[in-house]
């Protein structure tokens, strides 16, 4: 009796361990994939700045009199 209680007790440490570590992992991805996410919209925002840098600037200012 006393083996079946330990091979139960053995069993249930090993699969709680590697539930444990596929959460860790799932987690993990998630938070690459946010970094990710974060450095793609930095860049894309970067490029569109560095783009509208290179357009010269055509407003007209135009000055305007007041007909009393």
């Amino acid at each position: 009796m006393k083996k079946v209680l330990l091979l139960v007790a053995v069993v249930a440490t090993v699969s709680f361990a590697a539930c444990t570590n596929k959460q860790a992992a799932a987690e993990k991805a998630k938070a690459d994939s946010l970094a990710a996410v974060a450095l793609a919209d930095s860049l894309a925002k970067a490029e569109a700045d560095s783009l509208a840098a290179l357009v010269p600037d055509t407003t007209v200012v135009v000055e305007e009199t007041v007909v009393e």
